[in-house]
């Protein structure tokens, strides 16, 4: 166990859709929500590299959308 083994991080996810790690014992940063994965920072960066297929903000990935169905 090295010592960042020792600090617990946790999953932050935004309105566009977009995640990032951020320390589990400090507020989250303005505009992030708790995504509900914790761990050590490479299990969240490992949990994010499984989820976040599309990384466009949500705002492009609409507006892309709207455009390619009209």
């Amino acid at each position: 166990m090295t010592q960042s083994d020792d600090i617990r991080f946790k999953v932050v996810i935004n309105h566009e859709e977009q995640y990032s790690v951020w320390w589990s014992d400090r507020p989250n940063p303005p505009g992030w929500q708790d995504e509900g994965t914790d761990g050590t920072r490479k299990e969240c960066l490992d949990h994010i590299d499984r989820v976040w297929k599309d990384m466009r903000p949500r705002s492009v990935r609409t507006a892309q959308s709207a455009t390619q169905g009209a």
